[in-house]
């Protein structure tokens, strides 16, 4: 009935750690990008918005009823 002895400090250390470097990571695929690619990107998305714009009805100028 015994379980393993873990040192808090030592698992305090290590998980900070593993954050730290995830935390990096996403930081190299945000702002570890050449212009060419954040340009590329910034122009899809342009695209998708003014895609998805486009498909949106107005709402009719004349009340019902009137």
């Amino acid at each position: 009935m015994t379980g393993d002895v873990v040192n808090l400090r030592q698992f305090r250390k290590t998980r900070a750690r593993d954050e730290k470097e995830k935390r990096a990571e996403q930081n190299r695929i945000s702002f570890g990008r050449t212009k060419a690619e954040k340009t590329l990107t910034r122009a899809l998305n342009e695209k998708s918005t003014r895609a998805h714009e486009a498909g949106k009805r107005e709402p009719p100028d004349d009340p019902p009823g009137s």
